[in-house]
């Protein structure tokens, strides 16, 4: 029985598509040059329909790939090849080539292979991916208004760690519309600043041109813009993922993740895991796993390999806040781990960990028991079996019941 294969090699401007009969036992590749645009993409696709292919198989070049998946997506069952696992021998490199050393790795399963979710899905990702690309500017533009500042020697920055907050756009908003007067621009800021007003007019105490002002003013013109597209793109994922709401509360319970981190692990994910069948798979897909570079039964690196980089980002934010919610499990397995493995170790470690709940959570529907440093009821048994066999080493007569429960309070 016939199965049909086509291998695509993706330029920004030109498709080089080849076919073949993947049953038969030498293969023959039939070659076709497409472009492009999209009555290409079309011509493409009515072209392969004709064949007779079920699957095909191109290359992740940049962004490129994307409108050629979605024009066959329909119709095929696609597969997404890093380009690096299709590297061509040196000096023996074209077009037509790479198509086809694309298909017959993808049939010998040399190839390692992206997972690209559902349409649904893949409109979480860009919500959540394009929130964070704005978090990120608005961080960048916090950094050029304390530049702009440093040079007028206004220090606002040393005495209020947000400038952004409350009492920062108060007074930026006052020094962008000509304020000039230390003990003004002290007054607005807040009671509850840990600086006092003496050392907040101290450190205002310094001079803005016109033109500074003006750049300020812009800047504060972009922050409001920031804010107001952070919260529209806030609310549309949200109204997204509502369907989903269960998994996303079971998500936030866990210590570190809030609501926000388990809406972009759901976007990334899926609202099932159901690409990673295996809690191992998931943690060597996000990158949070040690490598392995064996040679003459040598492990010779243990680098992590690269892996989901915003799943990454999430799991260490998410650590570094796990490890410093009191009297959680997380918290107590990185103490323990800190003074053998260090700081960063240890997060990584924590990081693991919590690429393991969130792969369980989703996927088989479980929820957060938090045991605290107790411990589960298994980690307890097996603390006690250890007790008991010390003492028994030492020449004691163990026996053990279960404590008494403490009576109801009247």
């Amino acid at each position: 029985m016939s199965y049909t294969i086509a291998g695509i090699d993706v330029h920004k401007s030109v498709l080089m598509v080849v076919v073949a009969d993947v049953s038969e036992a030498e293969l023959h590749f039939e070659r076709r040059r497409f472009g492009a645009t999209t009555s290409e993409l079309v011509a493409l696709a009515a072209w392969l329909r004709q064949r007779a292919v079920q699957e095909a198989v191109m290359e992740s070049t940049a962004q490129y790939w994307k409108p050629v998946w979605l024009a066959l997506e329909p119709d095929l069952a696609l597969h997404l090849a890093q380009a690096q696992s299709n590297r061509a021998p040196g000096g023996r490199k074209s077009d037509f080539r790479d198509a086809e050393r694309l298909l017959r790795r993808l049939v010998t399963e040399e190839l390692f292979l992206s997972y690209v979710p559902d349409p649904e899905q893949r409109i979480w990702r860009t919500l959540t991916r394009s929130k964070l690309q704005l978090v990120r500017e608005r961080v960048r533009l916090q950094s050029q208004v304390e530049a702009l500042l440093e040079e007028g020697r206004i220090r606002l920055s040393s005495l209020i760690g947000d400038l952004f907050g409350m009492s920062g756009q108060r007074i930026l908003h006052a020094l962008a519309d000509g304020e000039a007067d230390p003990q003004r621009l002290a007054g607005l800021g807040d009671r509850r600043l840990h600086a006092s007003r003496e050392e907040l007019a101290d450190a205002l105490n310094g001079t803005l041109g016109t033109a500074h002002r003006a750049i300020l003013k812009l800047f504060l013109q972009r922050v409001e813009l920031l804010d107001q597209q952070i919260v529209t793109l806030n609310q549309l994922a949200a109204d997204r993922l509502r369907v989903h709401q269960d998994a996303v509360e079971r998500l936030a319970a866990v210590p570190g993740p809030g609501v926000d981190s388990a809406q972009q692990i759901l976007a990334e994910v899926g609202p099932t895991a159901q690409a990673f069948p295996t809690a191992d798979q998931l943690c060597s897909w996000v990158g949070v796993c040690p490598g392995s570079n064996e040679s003459a039964e040598h492990n010779r690196s243990g680098r992590r390999a690269k892996g989901n980089r915003y799943l990454r980002r999430i799991l260490c934010q998410a650590a570094q806040a796990a490890v410093k919610s009191d009297g959680t499990y997380l918290q107590s397995l990185f103490r323990r781990l800190l003074p053998r493995l260090g700081y960063v170790k240890a997060i990584w470690a924590i990081a693991h960990r919590l690429s393991r709940i969130v792969w369980k959570i989703p996927h088989q529907g479980a929820a957060c028991i938090e045991y605290g440093q107790l411990g589960t009821p298994e980690v307890r048994k097996r603390r006690a079996r250890k007790m008991v066999l010390a003492l028994k080493r030492l020449g004691y007569t163990v026996q053990i019941s279960p404590a008494p429960t403490a009576p109801a309070a009247g």
